[in-house]
């Protein structure tokens, strides 16, 4: 009978090691507060923790998309998001990630991410031009905002550095320092709506502008591949916008390294889409989360083989 009960406690103390061993902790970079990866990378923790088995995921504050990948960079388990130019940057090594390239994967494509070039009435600006001699944000230090912001304004024809008293902050960020007169004009890529700036719209004594830009996209294209497309902001989205915003738009992907093993990835995707209900009740950009969405053309970074295996099964093609 001892022998029984000992084969039993062994068993037992097996299972549970196997349990700890088979335990997931996986961590989600997002963006700063102010913006939609936050949430989004919170919702997208909750979701992950209470649905796939053995796995506790945590959402983590960072500058944003160039901070996410290189957080991927360190083979530390990470998923990430990003927008499709700063993740292409990263795989191909350039820019921020010259001589360090990242081993991507696409886990898929999430929504798309909106320019806001944002001021206020009173500040003198109308159009891009209107920037040169102003004090201007154009994102984190480790944002994807900073990237797009400096291909608007070199398309734009104007050097950030000489044309612009230049700062670097995120949107909550832009919005106090517009709100105390410290900056004229902030940039942010984001969704829609983007909290800080529902924020600034519906500040007593403050009317929102948003600057139209879409002229400079075939430009962006022509240099860096077609990442952008034209689109436009509907001024019903925050308040005080008189006329509808165009602005340039980019997707935004979720990714993690190629060394993920695929059992994870196609957990996580699949989880994602079958709770995406869950997902649209923390942000409603998470409706924009479409399987008809996933392909090839819209991601510049491979799709990862766990995620791709998902979609088969959904009858998607990447291709």
């Amino acid at each position: 009978m001892m022998g029984h009960f000992l084969r039993l406690a062994t068993a037992a103390l097996a299972l549970f090691f196997a349990g700890l061993a088979g335990a997931q902790n996986i961590s989600i970079g997002t963006g700063g507060t102010g913006g939609v990866y936050y949430p989004m990378g919170g919702g997208l923790a909750a979701v992950l923790s209470k649905y796939v088995p053995g796995m506790q995921a945590t959402a983590e504050v960072t500058g944003g998309s160039v901070d996410n990948l290189k957080l991927i960079g360190t083979d530390k388990p990470y998923i990430g998001f990003t927008m499709a130019d700063a993740g292409l940057d990263a795989y191909k090594g350039e820019d921020k990630f010259k001589g360090n390239k990242i081993p991507l994967r696409t886990l898929m494509v999430l929504y798309p991410n909106r320019m806001h070039i944002v001021t206020v009435e009173g500040r003198g600006i109308s159009k891009l031009s209107d920037l040169k001699g102003k004090h201007v944000s154009t994102g984190s230090p480790g944002s994807a905002t900073e990237v797009m912001a400096f291909r608007i304004i070199e398309a734009a024809g104007l050097d950030k550095d000489k044309d612009m008293k230049r700062e670097r902050l995120g949107a909550a960020e832009s919005v106090n320092a517009i709100k105390d007169n410290k900056i004229d004009a902030f940039f942010w890529v984001g969704g829609l709506p983007t909290a800080a700036v529902t924020d600034l719209a519906n500040t007593p004594g403050t009317k929102l502008k948003m600057i139209d830009h879409t002229e400079v996209v075939a430009k962006m294209n022509a240099k860096y591949g077609p990442l952008y497309v034209e689109d436009v902001i509907p001024k019903a989205m925050y308040k005080g916008m008189d006329t509808d915003n165009h602005q340039a738009t980019v997707m935004n992907l979720l990714v993690a390294h190629q060394n993920m093993d695929d059992k994870t990835a196609y957990n996580i995707v699949k989880t994602i889409f079958d709770k995406r209900t869950d997902l649209i009740a923390v942000h409603k950009e998470a409706e924009n989360f479409k399987l008809e969405n996933q392909k090839n053309a819209a991601t510049p970074i491979p799709f990862h083989p766990g995620a791709a295996k998902y979609f088969a099964e959904r009858g998607v093609k990447l291709n």
